[in-house]
């Protein structure tokens, strides 16, 4: 429980600048901004942008981090970060978007 407890301490402490410099530079397309990570991803359609949502759902909630994010007919617009960290960008925020950024590559 303990390991346990620190593993989630670790994750959620806010990054430095450099961290999340860091981060930007494997993530294509993000920008960080308002203490949050930025993202628009494009579709070709409404049921694509739509499709892309549901897809990521599992994983999403298996990793226990939830995104803010908004759907507008072929985009998706997307707001990370951590609620339990001061609402700032955490290493959990980083996973996400990686995520996200898996289930766009894969086509939807």
């Amino acid at each position: 429980l303990n390991r346990l407890k620190r593993h989630k301490a670790a994750i959620m402490t806010p990054l430095t600048p450099a961290e999340i410099a860091d981060a930007l530079s494997r993530l294509p397309g993000w920008s960080h901004r308002d203490a949050s990570l930025h993202k628009t991803f494009r579709f070709g359609s409404f049921k694509a942008a739509v499709d892309f949502l549901h897809r990521c759902v599992p994983a999403i909630d298996r990793l226990n981090h939830h995104p803010e994010w908004t759907n507008v007919y072929d985009r998706v617009v997307v707001r990370l970060n951590s609620h339990d960290a001061g609402n700032l960008v955490t290493r959990l925020d980083v996973e996400l978007a990686e995520l996200l950024d898996g289930y766009a590559d894969r086509g939807v």
